[in-house]
């Protein structure tokens, strides 16, 4: 008797449990966790973007180390002993790349007045060129520089305000946005002419060598510029100069996509935040006030070509963190809510690279960054109405959302969108608009169970 009700009661449990399992509908898609295909990272720490991906040969593996070597560490003035690091300046943001991209990951607004090397800079320009892109102001050029070596004055500095705006979600839960309001101050080289002004936070280096290998045929896949589908999501590519091979190159880094390719990002950086010349950017960052050949320089360029190739393969070459609760039914729910608001029709989730001509393991691969790298109109409240090759003052690329749940964990903070003003995801799905703005209501009209649901199912990114 007793055999027979343990076997009643096992039943009992299997069909239970099967019940349960019929009940639930959605399901984990097949080795999704493995958001940088086979070279992904499973490591939640606050090191979690600095790890080299393992598909790197063992020559690269050593390289890789140096690389990080020069982004970690900090440039100085010249004339130096240490002549592999110096000729910083004459104007700068930051004497190193670490000093924005804190720990490989993303930068922020500062939390006080003067704070220097947060992250955080602010772009200027007097207009736009579709082909060269976006012109320099005269005086203060491509980009306000708060720092300068010691026998000059730095060109200025900015201060923030914010204005917080109430809103309501339609079941009545509260919430507030914080509008930024950028103050220049301080200008010691005259009037500033530049009438675009964007703020761009540093974003996180990880899988950027990925990204790199996705081929132009399926980024304009993605693109339907013409909206001719009648989605309302119309994503375009951006075309901009590539100074190596002297010729316009689909972009698809920067916020506005305005770099085609992890070098030219690279020697970009230490040209206009570090002042460290490259063959690229051969140019010093001077004052028109100064004679540049009076002060002294690290060299003609100031990083040569083997030592930016060596930070290239170390930004192009961090590898992606997997996944975490990817099986939870919470975020299994939070990414079906997440591809029902359509927010999946540009946070592509998962795509399969082309060839890189430079790392054979970064090749044919899936992987799951959740950005189509195009440029997508974002709304007025979004908007730094500053163009830039074919970005227009609305557009910003759709930024890859991998690794988004790592940033509290990494940078011991929670600020996203290009200038850190959402404090949370919630905000920063808040402040979408235009193309996005369907997309946002969408979640607005979800009840607060399932907002909770899709945050944390972008926090298991």
């Amino acid at each position: 008797m007793k055999k027979y009700i343990y076997i009643l009661f096992m039943l009992g449990i299997v069909f239970f449990f099967s019940r349960c399992e019929e009940e639930f509908p959605f399901k984990p898609e097949f080795e999704e966790q493995y958001s940088g295909g086979t070279g992904t990272i499973f490591n939640a720490s606050s090191s979690a973007f600095s790890f080299p991906d393992s598909r790197l040969n063992e020559e690269d593996g050593l390289f890789f180390f140096t690389g990080n070597s020069l982004f970690s560490q900090n440039w100085i003035s010249a004339p130096a002993s240490t002549t592999a690091r110096d000729g910083v300046g004459p104007l700068f943001n930051a004497r190193s790349c670490s000093s924005c991209h804190f720990k490989d990951g993303r930068g922020r607004p500062p939390e006080f007045d003067g704070e220097s090397s947060h992250g955080l800079l602010l772009r200027l320009a007097t207009g736009n060129n579709a082909h060269s892109g976006p012109i320099p102001d005269p005086i203060y050029g491509g980009q306000l520089q708060d720092l300068s070596i010691l026998s000059l004055d730095k060109e200025g500095d900015f201060n923030i305000t914010y204005n917080e705006m109430a809103g309501t979600y339609p079941d009545g839960t509260p919430y507030t946005l914080r509008k930024p309001i950028y103050n220049i101050i301080g200008l010691n080289e005259g009037v500033l002419t530049a009438t675009e002004i964007s703020p761009r936070v540093a974003n996180q280096v990880i899988g950027l060598g990925l990204l790199e290998a996705i081929s132009e045929n399926t980024l304009l896949d993605f693109a339907d510029e013409n909206d001719a589908d009648g989605d309302g999501i119309s994503g375009k590519a951006n075309y901009v100069w590539n100074i190596e091979t002297q010729s316009t190159t689909i972009g698809r880094f920067g916020w506005k996509a305005n770099q085609p390719n992890v070098r030219q990002q690279v020697a970009a950086a230490f040209s206009g935040d570090m002042g460290i010349t490259s063959s690229l950017f051969p140019n010093e960052n001077c004052p028109p006030s100064v004679n540049c050949d009076t002060i002294a320089n690290g060299g003609s360029p100031e990083i040569p070509d083997e030592n930016l190739g060596k930070v290239t393969l170390y930004s192009s070459s961090l590898a992606v963190p997997g996944r975490r609760d990817w099986e939870d039914e919470d975020v299994l729910t939070g990414k079906a809510l997440f591809n029902q608001a359509k927010c999946n029709s540009c946070h592509i989730p998962k795509i399969t690279t082309g060839t890189h001509q430079r790392f054979n393991g970064f090749s044919n691969q899936t992987i799951r960054p959740y950005t189509d790298l195009l440029l997508h109109d974002m709304g007025e409240d979004l908007a730094d109405n500053s163009s830039d090759f074919l970005a227009t003052g609305q557009e910003w690329r759709t930024p890859p959302l991998w690794g988004v749940g790592l940033f509290e964990i990494v940078n011991r903070h929670t600020f996203y969108l290009h200038d850190g003003r959402a404090r949370n995801l919630e905000e920063a799905i808040l402040w979408h608009g235009g193309e996005a703005e369907n997309s946002k209501n969408a979640f607005m009209d979800m009840s607060s169970n399932e907002r909770e649901q899709v945050i944390k199912f972008l926090n298991s990114l």
